[in-house]
């Protein structure tokens, strides 16, 4: 995936500032692909010059001067052609599992601490989750298939949080014993 296919999709999603974008970003696409708020900005400039955004001004801007972008269609077009292609499973890199091998091989090394960290953390992922559930996808609901697959999105993400959490405390125990 690429930051740009997701400052498109995002931008579809809805016609914004910059700043907006990037607020908006980290509490949406953020999730499940990073970047900071300057990599936004710089993508943007860069999408401009291909002729896929659009960022203009408004007349009630004041002196912020913001740009409000929003997507052309040959960014429309950009966006479809890359969606259509062929996409590899995700690449898993993980450097709190190289620990836990070179723990293996060591025996001398004690990661329960960072493990309960990581445990945390994800945790608090899935609780965000599931306020995010709460907030936007009530259960007795209807919805629209962009909203379906929206919530399959967020359930995706609840699961690996899940798996994350249930793996994790398996093997606290085990590090613990």
């Amino acid at each position: 995936m690429s930051l740009p296919h997701a400052v498109l999709t995002s931008l579809l999603e809805k016609s914004t500032s910059g700043y907006d974008l990037a607020r908006r970003f980290d509490k949406s696409i953020g999730y499940f692909w990073h970047a900071t708020h300057q990599q936004i900005y710089r993508e943007l400039a860069r999408m401009e010059a291909a002729g896929w955004v659009e960022g203009l001004v408004p007349p009630d801007a004041g002196k912020t001067r913001k740009k409000h972008y929003r997507v052309l269609p040959a960014g429309r077009a950009e966006l479809a052609r890359w969606a259509a292609e062929p996409t590899a499973p995700m690449d898993l890199r993980d450097a709190f599992t190289v620990k836990l091998r070179a723990d293996a091989v060591l025996d001398e090394v004690d990661l329960s601490a960072e493990l309960a960290r990581h445990l945390a953390l994800h945790e608090e992922r899935l609780a965000q989750y599931r306020a995010i559930q709460q907030r936007d996808f009530p259960p007795v609901q209807a919805r629209t298939r962009p909203e379906a697959l929206q919530y399959m999105i967020l359930k995706k993400g609840m699961l690996y949080e899940e798996g994350e959490i249930a793996w994790g405390r398996e093997m606290l125990a085990l590090l613990r014993a």
